[in-house]
């Protein structure tokens, strides 16, 4: 086994993230079934590492070319060892696969490369029973009532964040979209205002977050851990453990904690005496909180900032719904980005047995899903699917499984509702505050597994009359 030097940190955090490195390797680890490759679907026919870059690094070419060519079902293999990801690309695929037992369609396989950082208590790493359980605990900081203690707090953030900005300045609004988004999440989830803590914290999430597809893949190949980005990456991750225990110890010992509504608070406090999360699972969810609950509503405003800032005809409706309190047609547009800018490209399950999806038979092994940028680009899906057109979600949901941003079945999102409610809430103060104005055409990059506005989404804003 290559070791990898380490950076000072508490013996025991540090020895927990080796550790946690060691099971999670996502290449060559785990039970994943032997497959059989005959009768798949078709696809290309390149070599493996040339279908491995073009998903992970072109996918927003590659993914509807090869449904061009292939049709509504194709097959691209990935490493490691030319893995067949089979992809479907229509709504009643989809509907099989979120319906599938979940002992035979396993996500966590799926999304076994986010494993190093998410750790093996993940929401999105853990199946069956293990699922259950943890979605089970987690769910009541994300029900209705949560939800409306904290639109308060993403107010304020909101309103602290954007009146530092200023009238007739141009910037990245993916970049001020990410802190702000980030902002809220750190507090959200761990309850913290000192802003010394959130100081440390802040740059360990964003280095987290903003890694390239090829960082990612170091996580398979130890060896090239001791160099360049793949070394920054992992002293970044022993650094965040380091500051992530400590938040959970200091929390632990606090004598409020019945009456703090933060959601490491709540989850201390869930489950029986005998069932509560370790710190281990405490630290697994909170980090996947925090990566998923803040880049992905980050990029969706960035896109909703640009789309509103080449239209004026949608600008000045979105802006008379921010200022009406048109919570509905806030809501719309910020679907509308999502489907026209997906920032997930596929919704992923691994096979655990044989199973038969859209009339083909499939081997144990295989990994299948739908592709969100095919479902969401289906003209028979969304008529006209390239023009920004918020009224498709006005007063209606276009056909089950042809919007599909966060999955579906007994894995949709849990925190679907909280981003739609703060994509609402940072809307309505931006568009009550400011007129906005795209600097330049942007188009999506790949950045870890997510895609956001390759430029940063420029806009410029002026006050609002």
């Amino acid at each position: 086994m290559t070791t990898v030097e380490r950076p000072r940190a508490q013996p025991d955090t540090a020895d927990r993230t080796a550790r946690r490195f060691e099971r999670m390797r996502p290449f060559g680890a785990g039970p994943t079934p032997r497959f059989d490759t005959r009768g798949l679907p078709p696809g290309p026919r390149w070599p493996v590492w040339v279908q491995s870059v073009a998903l992970l690094r072109f996918r927003h070419r590659f993914v509807p070319r090869m449904w061009r060519r292939y049709g509504d079902v194709f097959t691209v293999r990935i490493l490691p060892g030319g893995r067949p990801l089979v992809l479907f690309t229509r709504p009643e695929h989809a509907k099989e696969i979120f319906a599938g037992d979940p002992d035979a369609f396993h996500a966590g396989k799926g999304n076994a490369i986010l494993g190093p950082i998410m750790g093996e208590h993940s929401l999105l790493l853990q199946d069956g029973q293990e699922h259950k359980r943890a979605r089970t605990l987690l769910m009541p900081a994300f029900n209705g009532r949560a939800l409306r203690g904290y639109r308060r707090l993403v107010e304020e953030v909101t309103r602290e964040q954007v009146g530092r900005w200023r009238p007739g300045e141009e910037f990245r609004s993916l970049d001020r979209m990410n802190a702000l988004t980030l902002e809220v999440i750190l507090r959200v989830v761990f309850g913290v205002t000192d802003e010394r803590r959130l100081a440390r914290l802040r740059p360990c999430v964003n280095r987290t977050v903003n890694v390239s597809p090829a960082v990612l893949l170091g996580w398979g190949y130890p060896a090239l851990q001791r160099f360049g980005p793949w070394k920054r990456t992992v002293d970044n991750a022993y650094r965040l453990d380091e500051l992530m225990y400590a938040e959970i110890r200091e929390r632990r010992s606090a004598t409020d904690l019945e009456r703090r509504t933060d959601v490491l608070s709540r989850l201390i406090l869930a489950g029986d005496e005998g069932d509560r999360l370790t710190d281990d699972e405490l630290r697994d969810q909170l980090v996947t909180l925090l990566l998923a609950g803040h880049e992905t509503t980050a990029s969706a405003l960035a896109w909703v900032l640009h789309e509103l800032g080449r239209d004026r005809t949608h600008l000045a409706r979105a802006r008379e719904a921010a200022r009406n309190g048109d919570d509905e047609h806030l809501e719309a547009v910020l679907k509308e980005a999502m489907r026209l800018h997906p920032v997930i490209p596929m919704v992923v399950r691994t096979l655990m047995r044989p199973a038969t999806i859209g009339g083909w038979d499939l081997p144990a092994g295989a990994t299948v899903g739908p592709s969100i940028l095919v479902a969401h680009a289906r003209p028979d899906n969304h008529p006209e699917p390239e023009r920004f057109d918020p009224s498709r979600f006005v007063g209606q949901n276009p056909p089950v499984n042809t919007w599909i941003p966060f999955g579906g079945g007994v894995r949709r999102c849990i925190g679907a509702g909280f981003s739609l409610m703060e994509g609402v809430v940072v809307l309505r103060e931006i568009l009550t505050t400011y007129d906005v104005t795209a600097a330049r055409k942007d188009r999506p990059k790949v950045r870890n597994i997510t895609s956001v506005p390759g430029r940063g989404s420029r806009i410029r804003v002026t006050r609002s009359e």
